[in-house]
């Protein structure tokens, strides 16, 4: 297995934010909704948040499968979140819908949520352990998590054969980034890892496919 190769914590340069937001992430996302929502099917009028929502395509998502949901949106970068903001105008659902432009260590929350999500942040932080941390910060006792990201390969040419295979139609700039995110992620292992470490034992990890790892369950 290769050693895990770091990549900038935060996305915002134009071309990279130009093209994350015009890429086609409509399978992997609305999988990303269907999943939460099969696994936690009798949340009431929930507050979710969100940690690394990039353009807003998630929380857009979540809103038009379960209108009872109120969303918050965080993202360190500006541009990202111009561009959610732009989105949420767009969708109509601004009333159910907000954006917080802050490291996810920085926010302060009124009240814990109800459930955090989270999909493709933990293979950008430099320490993982800060992530989880701060989930059990951000939801409340008994909240719901689900996170995702993707699944470090073997070697540099399995991640280039990856790129090559799921993203042989994007941008240029976009199968550079995916393919140092690949770099960058964590195994199965090292998850768990973490979540030991922070003793978060209810959490599950699970493997889906062979280009991703989940963790779901509630903290408390």
């Amino acid at each position: 297995m290769m050693k895990r190769v770091c990549e900038p914590e935060v996305m915002d340069g134009p071309e990279q934010v130009l093209a994350y937001a015009e890429a086609d992430f409509e399978e992997e996302n609305q999988g990303f909704v269907d999943q939460f929502f099969t696994l936690y099917p009798n949340l009431e009028n929930p507050h979710i948040v969100d940690v690394g929502c990039g353009p807003g395509d998630i929380p857009i998502r979540v809103v038009r499968r379960d209108a009872s949901c109120r969303v918050t949106g965080i993202d360190a970068s500006q541009p990202m979140i111009t561009y959610a903001e732009q989105a949420v105008q767009k969708s109509g659902f601004q009333d159910r819908i907000e954006f917080l432009c802050q490291r996810f260590q920085d926010v302060n929350l009124d009240t814990p949520a109800d459930a955090v999500i989270s999909n493709s942040l933990v293979h950008h932080l430099p320490n993982p352990l800060r992530f989880w941390f701060c989930l059990k910060t951000l939801v409340k006792p008994g909240g719901h998590v689900l996170v995702m990201d993707l699944l470090r390969p073997e070697s540099p040419e399995a991640a280039q054969a990856i790129v090559d295979e799921q993203a042989s139609n994007e941008s240029e700039q976009l199968r550079h980034d995916f393919y140092h995110s690949l770099l960058a992620a964590f195994t199965e292992d090292e998850v768990a890892a973490h979540l030991a470490e922070l003793n978060l034992s209810r959490l599950f990890v699970d493997v889906p496919d062979d280009r991703h790892w989940i963790v779901y369950g509630q903290v408390f």
